[in-house]
């Protein structure tokens, strides 16, 4: 038996001296590294990381070469202008005339667009002014001339004379930007002058409720405060996009949301400004269905007092689904690309007529100043060959607007036994007629049936 449990001892104690060789002899050591000394970056967030390899230039926007190419170039804008008002001291004790003058200031912003001095701004900004004077960012002052102004997109051009080359913003196509791009405005909120602000773009497009003259936005939520007026939007390379000029605000001050004519309609209208001395206004010639509750724009039919150049590519029932190549879900997106335009310019436009797309090339024409004889209310409006002949007239002109009498779409033909051969002939007899004492005038008309009428006034 003792014999059993030596040899048992002496087998385990021989195993364990072999596994204890083989160990020392064949294996390496294992190191294990400590965990905290890893390279990896740990960035506290409330998002897990779906991209560990971002570096910190991807992970960050830096706005500061945008802000130093545009800073130099956006200027304080005073508005001086005189008031008269009415004081009773002087009314009641014979001191005076009862009018007292006094001088009223407002401030803005306004972006230099060229070496040579031209400065854009809004039209609200200098409206009513009898001196403007623009300050740069180097505090040098200057006298400013306006050289011309759009009411309807609160527009207006400056120019000043300085003795060097200014820095300026260069435009960019305001069609490019996209949602949720970065822009920077840059101002002079509240006379703080040379303020910088950062947001998105938030919309494009955008009609203000109520607003019945600038049909189409840039929205952002860069912060703009009074002051802003007038100033720059640029994206994030230092370009001009915009002209900040409206906030949506209870208050008067920034609540969230800024909005910006944009640059391709400001640019149009400073060139027109240039060239013409007044803006040129591209119409597509047609009306419209404001109440079309789908993308894009209805057609429901064509303006007659257009100067006729090419119309007959758009019908009544189409929609229009693009400009070019920009998208139009709404009128106030078409009526940006418009303003942007001149007329003789050719746009292709995408529609849909009976389910089917087709493009249509369209020269933008003007719409003609309407024709009128004020004293009775009535629009007037040449007869085209196809009306003379399928009347059986040889001379005429139609009442296309009447307020008064209902005769709408009735044809004058004579005017006290003479015939009336133009509408501009006719307006300004009948407006003649209307002021003389002579009680008897007779008009000769045909109504919608064909009959000759008599109307005497």
């Amino acid at each position: 038996m003792k014999k059993i449990i030596s040899f048992l001892g002496i087998s385990i104690l021989g195993g364990v001296l072999t596994l204890g060789g083989y160990k020392l002899l064949f294996e390496s050591p294992i190191v294990l590294e400590n965990p905290t000394n890893s390279s990896l970056q740990v960035v506290e967030t409330v998002f897990s990381p779906t991209n560990k390899t971002l570096n910190a230039a991807e992970m960050a926007t830096d706005f500061t070469v945008a802000a130093e190419k545009t800073i130099h170039a956006v200027v304080h804008v005073k508005n001086t202008s005189i008031r008269t008002q009415q004081t009773r001291r002087d009314l009641f004790f014979g001191l005076g005339n009862g009018e007292r003058k006094y001088e009223q200031v407002g401030t803005g912003s306004g972006v230099i667009i060229s070496a040579d001095g031209y400065v854009v701004t809004n039209n609200h900004v200098i409206d009513g002014a009898t001196e403007l004077e623009i300050t740069l960012n180097n505090k040098k002052k200057y006298q400013a001339e306006l050289i011309g102004r759009d009411v309807a997109n609160d527009i207006a051009l400056l120019k000043i004379e300085a003795d060097t080359k200014l820095s300026y913003i260069p435009f960019a196509n305001s069609d490019a930007i996209k949602i949720g791009e970065w822009v920077l405005a840059v101002g002079n909120p509240y006379n703080l002058t040379s303020t910088v602000t950062a947001g998105i773009v938030s919309a494009k497009g955008r009609d203000l409720k109520g607003n019945r003259n600038i049909e189409s936005f840039i929205q952002t939520d860069a912060a703009v405060n009074p002051g802003n007026s007038g100033g720059a939007l640029v994206n994030a390379r230092g370009e001009l996009i915009g002209i900040n000029t409206a906030i949506s605000s209870k208050t008067g001050s920034f609540i969230g949301y800024s909005f910006a004519v944009p640059s391709n309609i400001a640019k149009k209208i400073i060139n027109d400004i240039l060239e013409f001395g007044v803006v040129q206004e591209a119409i597509l010639g047609i009306t419209v269905d404001p109440n079309y509750p789908e993308e894009g724009v209805k057609v429901v039919g064509i303006i007659a007092q257009t100067d006729n150049l090419g119309m007959g590519e758009l019908k009544s029932g189409d929609i229009i689904k693009k400009i070019n190549e920009v998208k139009i879900s709404k009128f106030s997106e078409l009526k940006g690309q418009l303003t942007a335009k001149r007329p003789g310019d050719s746009v292709k436009v995408t529609i849909e007529r009976a389910e089917k797309r087709f493009v249509k090339t369209v020269i933008l024409t003007k719409k003609v100043a309407p024709i009128l004889a004020t004293a009775l209310g009535w629009e007037l409006k040449d007869l085209s060959m196809d009306e003379m002949y399928n009347r059986e007239i040889k001379v005429g002109v139609k009442i296309v607007r009447d307020r008064k009498y209902g005769l709408q779409n009735y044809i004058i033909t004579k005017i006290n036994g003479q015939e009336v051969e133009n509408a501009q002939e006719a307006a300004v007899r009948l407006n003649e007629l209307a002021t003389s004492s002579y009680a008897n005038n007779i008009i000769e008309l045909l109504n919608l049936e064909g009959e000759r009428e008599r109307i005497r006034f």
